[in-house]
C-alpha cells in the first residue's frame, strides 16, 4: 500500500508557523506532522531532516514576503513607498500572539553556522536590498531622492535588522514606527 500523498505547500505553511513560533530547535517534527495530518516518517522521507524542512518552509516564506514587499514598494511617492515598506516590516515582526519577531533574525541566530541556512538568509536580505535600491532609483528619476541608492538601501535594510532586535527587546510598535519615520526623514532630508 502506497503512503498517502500530502500537500507540500500546506505542510510548509504549517511547519513555518511552528518554526516561527517556537524556533527551529523548539519545533518538533512530531508536532508539525500532527498539525499537518501526516506521519512523521513522511516528513523525513520528503525533506530529510528538520533543518531541511525549515529551509524549504523558509524559502516559501521568503517568496511570499518578497511579493508583499514588491507590492508595498510599488506605488505612491517615495516617502509613501518607504513608509509602506517599514509598515509591512514592522507588521511582520509583530504578527502572531504573542508576536513572533523576525524569522530571518531568529533563524540566523539558531542556524547561522549552517552554510545552507546562512545562504538562504543572506539571499533574502540581498533581494530585499535590491528592491529598496530599485525604489530609491525610481525616486531619483522622479526628483524625490538625491542620494546614492546602493548606500541608502543598505542603510534601510540595516535599520530593519536593528528593528528586529528592538522589537524583541521592547515590543513597542510606536517606538519602531518612530525609528522608521526618522530613518525616512534622514534619507529624504526632512527635519
Amino acid at each position: 500500500m502506497r503512503p498517502r500523498e500530502f500537500d507540500h505547500d500546506d505542510v510548509l505553511r504549517i511547519a513555518f508557523d511552528q518554526f516561527w513560533r517556537k524556533g527551529v530547535r523548539g519545533a518538533s517534527l512530531s508536532d508539525i506532522a500532527r498539525d499537518a495530518g501526516v506521519q512523521r516518517g513522511s516528513l523525513y522521507n520528503a525533506f530529510g531532516s528538520k533543518e531541511a524542512l525549515f529551509l524549504c518552509a523558509y524559502e516559501r516564506y521568503a517568496s511570499e514576503y518578497l511579493s508583499s514587499l514588491q507590492r508595498a514598494l510599488g506605488s505612491g511617492t517615495l516617502r509613501q513607498r518607504l513608509t509602506a515598506f517599514f509598515d509591512l516590516t514592522i507588521k511582520n515582526f509583530r504578527s502572531g500572539s504573542p508576536p513572533r519577531g523576525c524569522p530571518t533574525t531568529r533563524g540566523l541566530m539558531e542556524l547561522g553556522a549552517d552554510e545552507n541556512a546562512r545562504r538562504a538568509f543572506a539571499d533574502l536580505i540581498s533581494r530585499i536590498t535590491s528592491l529598496v535600491q530599485e525604489t530609491l532609483s525610481i525616486g531619483i528619476k522622479r526628483g524625490e531622492f538625491d542620494g546614492t541608492p546602493e548606500v541608502a538601501a543598505l542603510h534601510i535594510v540595516t535599520v530593519t535588522r536593528g528593528l528586529a532586535v528592538l522589537e524583541r527587546a521592547f515590543g513597542d510598535d510606536a517606538k519602531l514606527r518612530r525609528i522608521a519615520a526618522n530613518t525616512i526623514n534622514l534619507l529624504l532630508k526632512k527635519e
